[in-house]
């Protein structure tokens, strides 16, 4: 593993830092430390029905949707597709989950705190697991990926803020490539459509969620406790103000925590465009195992306007993200109807439907590694939860 950099200077007041040290010491004082985080029930029967699950998903996408969309044959062109880029689909599938490793290992373990990459690749897989199995925006893993954190010993609100950092510096590539991507389109830099739904109106949303970061970023992630005085003479109204001035003060930590990563050069943030990077070659090469692909700038912005419809809570997420990728590189024109059915399915298949199982293994070994610790930590041979330490890092 890349040996981290130095710590940074010593924190001022509106370091997040010091709202993890405020925390931390809370916890030491006698917070409630074996509190339960919100996680997923899954048992072998449960992994057994998630796994027929995906099975019958499979097999929907496969038989009854090309019927719906009167594409019937479609599917039988899967029998021409070219093994070679099937393969290359599926390493870069291996490499994109490798990518996502990386950048966990990255953002959560330093400091005191560590993980084997095993550990991490329980947790990042289950939580992808659970992302996949329960949609609306990830909340699934996200809930399941903070338990594990608190099960290895970091503390709440450590746990809150680097969560949030980890998101931020995932999804801060998602919205780069929105906004270079759609307004290159649009504004004829790089080859493709024009077309201002698809291009402008995607690269605004990005832009968007940039300056909203910023001005997040820029309120004192101890806001809370600067507020105590004010909650204490105001009465309910006051203390409502202050328990709503938590969420953007844990946000504007978690930001600025990000921040810190990019600024001390941690190359394992690479992790996040590796991520990303690898994912869109995946379906590059599905569209490449059945015809020729389109321009790389369509490829990428038709990736990630079809994900925006991964924000619908729909069963599984199932045939939101399908859709929003088929209408998109529809809209974008260039290849048959046909091919890009068939290629976005088939990148559907490397990239969400099939690591699910992994995945649902990785939760029942993530469940016996818990075990583990809980054991260890009850004979000493693992110490309590390093909180300080955690959120000193």
């Amino acid at each position: 593993m890349t040996r981290r950099p130095e710590p940074l200077a010593r924190p001022t007041r509106d370091d997040p830092r010091e709202a993890q040290r405020t925390a931390a010491e809370a916890d030491e004082d006698g917070g409630d430390d074996d509190e339960e985080m919100p996680r997923i029930s899954v048992s072998r029967r449960t992994v057994a029905l998630g796994t027929l699950f995906v099975v019958v998903i499979i097999v929907f996408l496969a038989v009854v949707l090309p019927q719906i969309a009167g594409l019937g044959d479609t599917w039988q062109k899967v029998e021409k597709g070219d093994p070679l880029w099937l393969l290359v689909a599926a390493l870069f599938t291996v490499a994109s989950f490798g990518g996502y490793v990386m950048l966990f290992q990255g953002v959560y373990v330093h400091g005191d705190f560590r993980l084997t990459m095993s550990e991490s690749y329980q947790i990042t897989m289950a939580g992808l697991a659970a992302t996949r199995v329960f949609a609306a925006g990830g909340a699934g893993g996200i809930a399941l990926t903070a338990w594990a954190l608190r099960r290895a010993g970091m503390a709440s609100r450590s746990v809150a803020d680097q969560t949030l950092a980890f998101l931020v510096l995932t999804y801060a590539v998602y919205a780069a490539a929105l906004v270079l991507g759609g307004f290159g389109l649009y504004f004829g830099i790089l080859p493709g459509s024009d077309d201002w739904a698809i291009t402008l109106l995607p690269a605004c949303i990005g832009l968007a969620g940039f300056v909203i970061a910023l001005l997040l970023a820029m309120m004192p992630p101890d806001l809370v406790e600067r507020m105590q005085g004010y909650a204490g003479r105001g009465g309910r109204v006051a203390k409502l103000v202050q328990k709503l001035a938590l969420a953007p003060a844990v946000i504007s930590s978690g930001i600025r925590l990000s921040a810190q990563h990019i600024r001390a050069g941690d190359p394992a943030l690479a992790g996040s465009v590796a991520y990303w990077g690898f994912n869109i070659a995946v379906l590059w090469a599905s569209f490449k195992a059945f015809g020729e692909a389109p321009p790389w700038a369509v490829i990428v912005m038709g990736y990630f306007v079809g994900m925006l419809a991964n924000l619908l809570p729909l069963p599984g997420g199932v045939g939101g993200v399908d859709g929003g990728m088929i209408g998109a590189f529809v809209a974008f024109g260039g290849e048959s109807k046909d091919t890009i059915v068939i290629a976005v399915l088939t990148y559907r298949l490397f990239a969400f439907y099939l690591p699910t199982i992994p995945g649902a293994f990785a939760y029942l070994q993530l469940r016996r590694t818990v075990a583990r610790w809980n054991e260890e930590r009850r004979q000493g041979l693992r110490g309590p939860r390093p909180v300080a330490a955690a959120a000193r890092a």
